[in-house]
């Protein structure tokens, strides 16, 4: 294989292309480390070696940092090695090894997330927010039946009333009219706003 380009990423990063198509990315001394120059020759035992015993390693490396940072879904972490552009089988088995160390686990996440949240926003906003960050919908169903219970939604509705300073028995229909839209609006059901309306108490 011919090295046909160095790209430049940073000042002591490139992307190395061999026969036209991209391979890896390496630090300036890793380039003179295997020889890799512009139109130099590689072999195919040199590049599976650079392959698998710098850019697998570093993989590895890269996503045991990003999860010490902190707990991320395994597609919020792919996208962060594809961002470093890792090669795509080099990630499966980099985010293969974090998961076999238990470091990855997007239904530990799910439950985490509700748990969190769940005194503070709706369940709408709550798996909206999962899907968003790559969570399949089977596990943010068992995140909810493991998590929440209705009142836990009714606890959520409470502090957000607290928190915009209504309280209903100091207003009129039409005030708690606006309420009950506020809260449509975020995803909280009718008849969960409807109890904690009924059964307000300024001391609650």
């Amino acid at each position: 294989m011919i090295v046909t380009r160095l790209e430049p990423l940073a000042r002591t990063r490139y992307k190395v292309y061999l026969d036209g198509e991209f391979f890896f990315v390496l630090y300036k001394g890793e380039l003179s480390r295997f020889g890799i120059r512009q139109d130099a020759e590689v072999s195919g035992e040199t590049a599976e070696k650079i392959r698998t015993e710098v850019i697998l390693k570093r993989a590895k490396l890269r996503c045991m940092r990003l999860l010490e940072d902190m707990d991320r879904t395994e597609a919020a972490l792919r996208e962060k090695l594809r961002q470093g552009f890792y090669p795509p089988d080099l990630i499966d088995q980099a985010v293969d090894y974090v998961k076999s160390f238990g470091y990855l686990d997007d239904g530990r996440f799910a439950e985490n997330f509700v748990r969190s949240r769940q005194g503070a926003k709706s369940r709408r906003e709550i798996e909206a927010a999962l899907r968003q960050k790559g969570v399949s919908g089977e596990l943010i169903e068992r995140a909810m039946e493991a998590c929440y219970e209705e009142k836990g939604e009714e606890e959520a509705i409470l502090r957000l009333m607290k928190r915009k300073k209504f309280s209903p028995n100091d207003a009129d229909e039409a005030e708690k009219q606006k309420m009950y839209a506020f809260f449509a609006r975020k995803g909280f059901r009718y008849d969960s706003v409807r109890q904690v309306i009924q059964n307000y108490t300024d001391d609650a």
